[in-house]
């Protein structure tokens, strides 16, 4: 279900066709090559001889233009591509990638992008328009916290939500271990040490809820750390054994509502290390 308005996803739309259209013109001037071709060193695309150098630059400016308008419908319908060394990227906002050497994406890559991503509006729209008025509450998984997304949408949007829960639980670990300089140890280790309560160590960092010890709110709220900040490591340890390692293990295929929920666990559980600061016991050290 879509929380976009028909209106908005008509506007969309419309913004890329008027990319392709500007795409299509601009690619009138250029040699169109492929990743064969390209063998992974040169450009995919480079202008034709005698062409109008000034009507080039002209025409280039109006896919650019028209690729900032349409800039929101790759991540509106999830239609990234993924690129070996870079991950998912957005076709339609970097094809100007095409002219540089070691060029990732090609012409075809664009157009192929942009048909679907025009289809996949189709279809928001008709759902949209089909949905019943009603105090139903809508929601969207490009919504979770940034991490949980980035690791999910790839899979998501081609309804691999196993894998999808399972990128997602990684991308936090990881994203957390690679801030505290924490690739010593497993992830279940790693966020019981991280979230249980008590002095940091040398070299084992922990996250723990902000606020100065002379303020009496902050106060307040430090009577109830050790308890969130047990609550947080019963949490992060629960997901990791019970969704992150079942998706490992598994080939039992989600359903879209389960992934959901277990994708909204993770996201709650990021919004609240966002808000912990990190303590360290070699910060502590050099206080002193």
């Amino acid at each position: 279900m879509s929380q976009y308005g028909v209106d908005y996803l008509q506007r969309l739309r419309a913004a890329v066709e008027k990319f392709e259209e500007a795409f299509d013109a601009w690619m009138s001037t250029q040699v169109e090559s492929d990743h064969m071709s390209a063998r992974g060193l040169f450009p995919t695309v480079w202008t034709k001889e005698g062409q109008d150098q000034s009507e080039v630059q002209r025409l280039e400016l109006g896919v650019a233009e028209a690729a900032g308008l349409a800039a929101s419908a790759v991540s509106v319908t999830g239609a990234y591509i993924g690129i070996a060394g870079l991950g998912a990227i957005d076709p339609i906002s970097n094809w100007s990638f095409m002219s540089a050497p070691k060029a990732p994406i090609a012409p075809r890559d664009i157009r192929t992008t942009t048909a679907n991503v025009k289809g996949r509006l189709d279809a928001m729209i008709v759902d949209t328009k089909s949905r019943t008025d009603s105090d139903l509450p809508t929601f969207a998984p490009a919504q979770f916290h940034p991490v949980v997304w980035a690791g999910a949408s790839a899979h998501w949007t081609t309804h691999q939500y196993r894998v999808a829960v399972r990128e997602a639980a990684e991308g936090l670990t990881v994203h957390w271990k690679e801030r505290l300089g924490r690739n010593d140890v497993d992830d279940t280790v790693f966020w019981q040490q991280t979230l249980s309560p008590g002095a940091p160590e040398p070299g084992k960092p922990k996250l723990t809820w902000p606020g100065g010890s002379d303020d009496k709110t902050v106060k307040s709220m430090r009577g109830g750390l050790e308890p969130l900040a047990k609550a947080l490591n019963a949490l992060a340890t629960g997901l990791n054994l019970t969704v992150r390692n079942v998706t490992t293990h598994t080939r039992t295929e989600l359903s879209e509502q389960e992934a959901m929920e277990r994708l909204a666990a993770y996201s709650y559980l990021a919004r609240l290390l966002d808000q912990c600061e990190t303590a360290s016991a070699d910060a502590e050290e050099s206080d002193r």
